[in-house]
């Protein structure tokens, strides 16, 4: 298995013996944190940032059905052969390529599960996310909705 997740901790360490449990509990292939379902939630983001995060991911789920409620995060666990195969087959770059694992996830049939986290904004650096890439997530969605 591989645990993907932030390395300055704003996804915490703690929700990993979680992941496990989940992935053993219905031998799911992928198993992601979600902010939006059960007790997650997001600490630390400005109104602003909730809205963009919460937009993307609204339409996202009208656009595509992907079955999974949060899809622009990034802690994950893979099992490690379900992950080779997902990022040999994804061409998205950015914060895109994080829905589009989740989307070819579904599409290659793999199984997924869910764990409620508590996201903390970084104390220190900057988030990337800018204009440049809401518009290359926009466009990258538009792409798989017309190819999957």
């Amino acid at each position: 298995f591989i645990i993907i997740m932030d390395a300055d901790l704003s996804h915490h360490p703690k929700f990993i013996p979680q992941f496990i449990s989940k992935q053993k509990e219905g031998n799911y292939d992928l198993v992601s944190g979600t902010r939006y379902a059960g007790d997650g939630g997001v600490n630390g983001w400005d109104l602003k940032r909730k809205i963009i995060s919460r937009g993307a991911n609204y339409v996202t789920q009208i656009l595509l059905r992907p079955g999974a409620s949060d899809l622009t995060g990034s802690f994950r666990l893979y099992k490690k052969d379900v992950l080779e195969k997902l990022v040999s087959s994804c061409v998205s770059k950015g914060y895109v390529f994080q829905m589009e694992m989740v989307v070819r996830a579904r599409q290659l049939g793999y199984t997924i599960g869910e764990v409620p986290i508590s996201f903390v904004d970084r104390v220190y650096g900057e988030s990337k996310l800018g204009g440049n890439e809401i518009f290359q997530f926009v466009k990258g969605l538009l792409y798989l909705f017309a190819t999957t």
